[in-house]
């Protein structure tokens, strides 16, 4: 069986946009890429859009251990963005913690 590495935490975060309103959440969630990047425990904190399916938004994370990602939920701007600006432009979301095989 290939290695874990089980200190890293992967985080993939889907969210699928309510009607007419994926700009608004690519822009939302675009203002929170400064911040979480400059974040001591932040190894990756990318922004994707599906091209199949255009509402749906994804972060794909890596972060140095479990601390550093509760760290990171635990931030005011991401905790607004959950509590504040989601409800208004996110249908359904899912958010998806993995440990990546090695080399």
């Amino acid at each position: 069986m290939p290695n874990k590495n089980t200190t890293q935490v992967v985080c993939i975060a889907e969210f699928f946009a309510k009607d007419g309103k994926a700009d608004e959440l690519i822009e939302a969630l675009h203002v929170l890429m400064k911040p979480t990047h400059a974040e001591p425990g932040c190894i990756r904190y990318e922004l994707n859009q599906r091209v199949d399916l255009p509402s749906g938004i994804t972060f794909i994370e890596k972060w140095k251990d479990q601390k550093a990602f509760d760290q990171h939920c635990a931030t005011p701007y991401i905790a607004n963005f959950f509590d504040n600006v989601r409800p208004g432009l996110v249908d359904r979301f899912e958010i998806k913690l993995y440990e990546e095989f090695l080399p």
